[in-house]
């Protein structure tokens, strides 16, 4: 069985019912709080308060807490590619989570295309 880190676009692309997402329905997710807040954002932005405020509340159960060495190895990823790949700090955080904790990163972010580690699931 392989565990995900859920990039907030394969979140947001579930919640919009993208049937390329279907499969990983029953899987786990694990976000950190930065993807909670993007997914807030898009629900926000798409739905009316009491909907997003169950979407934020349905996924701030699937928070993991990050550690001050994730945050700092993101950081030095994210400066390593940014000139090729425009990973935001959100992404470089969950990417190095999900490498450190032996998970697949699971994302349809076309900035991930072709690196190591990830599911990559098109749009």
């Amino acid at each position: 069985m392989v565990d995900y880190f859920w990039d907030s676009y394969a979140v947001i692309e579930l919640i919009d019912g993208n049937h390329n997402y279907a499969k990983y329905s029953q899987e786990p997710v694990i976000i950190t709080i930065f993807n909670l807040v993007e997914i807030y954002w898009f629900a926000i932005n798409e739905y009316d308060k009491a909907i997003a405020n169950e979407i934020y509340e349905k996924y701030k159960l699937a928070v993991s807490e990050i550690d001050d060495e994730i945050i700092k190895e993101a950081i030095k990823f994210r400066k390593k590619v940014y000139k090729t790949k425009k990973i935001s700090y959100t992404d470089a955080i969950g990417y190095t989570y999900a490498i450190k904790n032996n998970l697949k990163f699971l994302t349809g972010d076309k900035e991930f295309a072709g690196l190591d580690n990830v599911e990559f699931v098109s749009k």
